[in-house]
Formats: structure tokens, sequence, C-alpha cells
């Protein structure tokens, strides 16, 4: 017989109450899961009631799957723009049996609608990095971001979560006249933030017979720096010396730098077919300097996919980020190691680039 006025065996209770624990979810892993910050989480539980039906111990919130569905309605009506105090009434009411019907969302609003970014199969973290994006939820992207590399490493990050992400967004800019601009700028801006974050401090190139340093560069008239700047992070945690130029480098000015530091590769991005400049990547190649009968030459690397369809004899290639790592760092081992065990791939058509981002993705 139950020893509990309720019918209920009183040492069942503290069993039944941990599987209902053990099914809910942490606000943190909420916040991933939703794509925003756990900041935005607590603040709608505050202002508008949104809030976990189980805090445990009275104090730490463990929300339901009740919960995560009204949370997930909150965040579909704020993406297509309806204003959060008018979402929260709508999902709490939608939790009920007979839920009313959700408010329309301004013409203006319905306009720059969310939806679902055409993102693909694709690992989870992109969808929740892309909701977070969309919203302009800048606390939830950075923290997305952190999260992916802490997680993954910064390759995988960036080949995986952030390039998929990048395209997602592009996609959409590009099929939707010119709308979700402030999506990619916001979410530009970021991967740029955590990219250099993650970047060490430039190591020196030793004495001046061994290699020089990597030389890393847009073409004039480029402004796509991201797989660039995925590049240098990568070279970074190899220890290995780079010199960053970043977005749209005039060719005097790369040319005058490959003469003064006599690098050991230079690194040419091109991300549109009008800004490949085959003529200034053969110049660059074509330069030398030491001592006479010991002159060195770099190594170019041509990098995005404006290079495509351009002839670059003797220049490389790589397919993917990884690639592009091995064989920079390979420069600089006793015996060079070419990507995955093969030679380097030569200047011929790929539909890849050396960072992992085959096109264009909309303004930098």
């Amino acid at each position: 017989m139950p020893d509990d006025p309720d019918g209920e065996d009183r040492e069942a209770r503290p069993e039944r109450a941990s599987r209902g624990l053990a099914a809910s979810l942490t606000t943190g892993s909420l916040a991933r899961r939703l794509g925003v910050s756990p900041t935005t989480l607590r603040s709608w539980d505050r202002r508008y009631g949104i809030g976990p039906a189980v805090r445990a111990d009275g104090r730490h919130r463990r929300w339901t799957p009740r919960d995560v569905a009204v949370l997930e309605t909150m965040c579909r009506l704020t993406s297509a723009g309806v204003p959060p105090a008018e979402a929260a009434r709508a999902a709490k009411d939608s939790a009920s049996p007979a839920p009313p019907r959700a408010p329309e969302p301004a013409p203006h609003a319905r306009s720059r609608a969310a939806g679902t970014l055409p993102l693909g199969d694709v690992r989870q973290e992109c969808r929740g990095l892309a909701r977070a994006a969309v919203r302009l939820d800048a606390p939830a992207v950075e923290e997305q971001l952190a999260t992916a590399v802490d997680t993954h490493g910064l390759i995988v990050a960036w080949q995986e979560v952030m390039v998929p992400t990048l395209h997602a967004v592009g996609r959409k800019w590009a099929s939707s006249g010119d709308r979700y601009v402030e999506v990619e700028h916001l979410l530009s801006w970021h991967i740029s933030t955590t990219l250099r974050r993650r970047t060490r401090p430039p190591a020196r190139h030793g004495d001046a017979l061994g290699p020089g340093p990597l030389l890393l560069a847009c073409v004039p008239g480029e402004q796509h720096t991201l797989p660039l700047e995925a590049l240098n992070a990568g070279l970074g945690e190899l220890r290995l010396p780079t010199r960053m130029f970043g977005a749209a480098v005039p060719a005097e000015a790369l040319t005058a730098a490959v003469d003064r530091l006599g690098p050991a590769a230079v690194v040419l991005w091109a991300q549109a077919r009008s800004s490949a400049n085959l003529p200034l990547a053969r110049h660059v190649a074509g330069a030398q300097w030491g001592v006479k009968g010991a002159r060195r030459s770099p190594l170019v690397m041509l990098g995005g996919p404006g290079w495509l369809g351009h002839s670059g004899q003797g220049m490389l290639r790589p397919t993917v980020l990884r690639d592009a790592l091995d064989t920079l760092a390979g420069l600089y081992a006793a015996e060079p190691v070419q990507p995955s065990g093969q030679p380097a791939s030569r200047a011929g058509p790929s539909s890849k680039d050396p960072a992992g981002l085959s096109r264009d993705h909309g303004p930098a």
C-alpha cells in the first residue's frame, strides 16, 4: 500500500523526478540547439514569461520538450519579423489544446522573413548558426562559432560549419533580390573576429638562408579575405611565419613586398574571375633573389574560384584548407610532404580552393 496521501509511494518520487530531469535540457544546451544565446533565453523568461516548467533545486533552469516547442515557435515568429511580445503570446498559446492562429508578420517583415536557409546535409551546428545569423543575434553567433572551433578544431569548424553557413546565406542573398545582405555582413564579421582571435602572433622565419615567410594577399580589386584569414589562422597554429596583407593589394605593393621579403610561397586569392590577374601571378612566380648561383623564387599558390579557367602552369591549386596547410608546411620540413601523400596538383581546373570556399557568398 502507498504511504502517500496522493497514492504514490514516496520512494518512487525521486526516481520519477530524475527521469523528468534527464529528459530536459539545460539553458546552455537549449541555446545551442535553437541558435540563440543563453542571455536571450533568460531575457525572454523575464520579460515575456517564456520560462522552463522545471527548475532543479528551485534555481537551475531545466527545459522540457513542451518548453522547447514553445521556444521553437517563438524563434520562428521572431525570425519572421513578429514583435517579440506578440510572438511570445502566440508561442504560449500554441501549447494550449486549441491554439489560435499565429499573428501574421507585417508586410515589410514578411519580405525579409527568415524561412529556412538552403543548408542541405550539413552539421547541426550550421543550422543553429544560420538561425542566429538570420535573427541578427550577435551574442549567439559569437557563442556558436567559438563552440564550433573549441569542439572540432579550426580546420573542421571552417570547412564544415562556417563555409556551409556562408554559402547558405549567400544563396539566400542571391535569390531574394539583395535581401539578407545584413545577415551576410554580420556573419562574415563575426567569423572574421573568431578567426583572428584564434590566430597566433606571426612566427619568425629563422635565418636568412632558410625559407622566407609565407605571403598571403588578395589580388588587386578583391575584397574577400575570409578564406585567407582561415588559412592564416591555420598556419599560425602550425607556428609557420606568415605575412598577411589582406584585401585588394595593389600590384606594385605586392611585387615590392615579394622583393623585400623573399617569401617561400605567395598565396594569391581571387574570388571572382574578373579580379584574377594571371600576368601578376606569373610575374610573382618569376621573381628571384639571392646571390648569383643560388637564386631562389617563390612557390605561387592560386586560391579561390576566380582562377578557374585560367592556366597557371607551375602554380599550385590545393583543393581544401588541409591540403594548402600541408603543402605550405612541407616547405619548412626536412623532407617536404605533399597533401595526402600525393604530389600537389599543379594549376588546372578545380571546383574547390585552398580555403574550402568554392563560390562567391555575397559582399564582404
